[in-house]
């Protein structure tokens, strides 16, 4: 890689490298979120040839593990040596992984290849979001982000679609070798065209060894906790209860740690200023209603309105395509306007107010109810993709953009398994496959009530933070009077 640059900042990068950096960033962007598509279509042919049935869903635990942990501590790393040695690291960790999911010939080959997998999608996406950051000051950065935003939209769309094709054509190994050319491309693009720039430092970087490590300590346990608790196991069993009390300890041992570190991996001085933490909130809340819904909206098309498994899959598609659209509209006004409080708390008050309309649905709810339900969901969270990014990174000093950056994707992922986890237990304790489907409606009905009263916290949360001037250059600092 070449370490040499006649460019010392982002600032005064030439339009051609600026469009040459966006490209590899979007190609590689939508590599990571075609892969998370794509995988679930494949897993039944992957069970029928690999067999281990009992391990399905360690293939999306352990790449979510991996992909959760590895963002805050990567995006604090970016911020002492750089973005570009890490975004090249997490494509080719990408690509590696995708290979050598491909030759799997075991299921527990296939999970610990995807961990591998999950490592180099954290490293990518944190440092995708981080360094349109660097390219782009707020005031600019609006439109940009929608339009990042809308790209895991575009992947809901293409990605099972792409996934059924290759796995009933070439076979379910090509959903991972299909990895190859666009991560290449998209290595290519970053390599030649991407400059490395590293801000210069009076001393040298300390590394916190301590945080990463008790971080880690704290989230993979929590992380598997959620994931298995009311689903493979109780959520009173030795191991659940075990997993979820040494996480936490694990969590306040993580938190003692970054109070004294020089270098904290998560610095937590970020969370005394109200915009940040009211965003950061509001990103995990969001991101509960979504994930914890999402997954049972076919669920109530298949079991309670009564079609086949494509169209429950389809379903999904109007939120989707409401979400980018509302991405890039609340992108566009943001850069308009300069404002974005309101913007958040409309965000996230169309979502609240989609949930509970989801709660009323019954059996006798028809498809073009759950549709219209779908598109007014996608409007709430589209609005809130790019808002809470930008807020929180027009609030940070530059110095802390990599970590903030990185912690609003690590709050939303968080928030996701939360989600998932709460909304399944709900479900599990109303509703077995011999019941009803008046019991199974009855039952989504409490998870998507359940969910609106969340996103109703983070409704109060979001009139809690305020607006302050966009930076038109990344070069201004914070105003004193911005952080409180």
């Amino acid at each position: 890689m070449p370490e040499r640059s006649p460019h010392t900042s982002f600032h005064d990068l030439p339009t051609k490298t600026v469009i040459a950096t966006l490209s590899g960033i979007v190609t590689a962007l939508l590599m990571a979120a075609l892969d998370q598509n794509i995988v679930g279509t494949a897993m039944p042919k992957v069970i029928a040839d690999l067999h281990g049935f009992e391990h399905y869903s360690g293939v999306f635990t352990a790449y979510m593990i991996a992909s959760t942990t590895a963002l805050p501590i990567v995006g604090k790393l970016s911020d002492f040596y750089g973005r570009k040695l890490f975004l090249l690291l997490g494509v080719a960790i990408f690509v590696i992984a995708s290979v050598t999911c491909g030759f799997a010939q075991s299921m527990s080959q296939l999970i610990f290849f995807r961990a591998l997998q999950g490592l180099g999608a954290g490293f990518t996406q944190a440092m995708a979001f981080t360094t349109i950051a660097d390219l782009f000051p707020p005031a600019k950065r609006g439109k940009i982000t929608g339009m990042m935003a809308s790209i895991f939209g575009i992947a809901g769309v293409l990605g099972p679609a792409l996934g059924g094709y290759l796995t009933d054509g070439p076979g379910w190994r090509y959903i991972f070798f299909v990895n190859i050319p666009i991560g290449a491309l998209a290595f290519g693009i970053l390599f030649f065209f991407f400059p490395h720039i590293r801000k210069p430092r009076e001393n040298k970087p300390i590394i916190d060894y301590a945080g990463a490590v008790t971080l880690i300590m704290a989230v993979v346990p929590l992380l598997l906790a959620l994931s298995w608790g009311g689903r493979d196991y109780p959520w009173s069993s030795n191991l659940i209860i075990s997993l979820l009390a040494f996480g936490s300890l694990m969590f306040a041992v993580f938190l003692q740690t970054e109070f004294k570190a020089k270098e904290p991996i998560l610095p937590l001085s970020i969370f005394k200023n109200r915009i940040v933490w009211t965003c950061l909130s509001c990103s995990a809340i969001v991101a509960i209603a979504m994930f914890g819904t999402v997954l049972f909206i076919p669920l109530f098309i298949q079991k309670v309105i009564g079609t086949n498994a494509t169209q429950g899959g389809a379903i999904l598609m109007p939120l989707t395509l409401s979400s980018i659209g509302s991405s890039i509209i609340a992108g566009q006004i943001i850069t308009r306007t300069g404002r974005y409080r309101w913007l958040g708390i409309t965000g996230v008050s169309l979502t609240a107010i989609s949930l509970f309309v989801l709660s009323t649905m019954d059996e006798f709810t028809t498809s073009q109810i759950v549709i219209r339900n779908m598109i007014l969901l996608g409007m709430g969270i589209g609005a809130t993709l790019p808002t809470f990014n930008i807020a929180v990174q027009n609030a940070v000093e530059i110095h802390f953009l990599g970590a903030a950056t990185a912690t609003v994707q690590f709050m939303r992922s968080i928030g996701g398994s939360f989600g998932a986890a709460i909304f399944g237990s709900i479900l599990a304790n109303h509703y077995t496959p011999e019941s009803s489907r008046i019991v199974l409606a009855h039952s989504l009905h409490d998870v998507f009530l359940t969910g609106s009263v969340i996103v109703l916290f983070g409704v109060i949360i979001a009139f809690l933070s305020k607006d302050i001037p966009l930076r038109r250059s990344n070069r201004q600092p914070v105003q004193k009077a911005e952080s409180s």
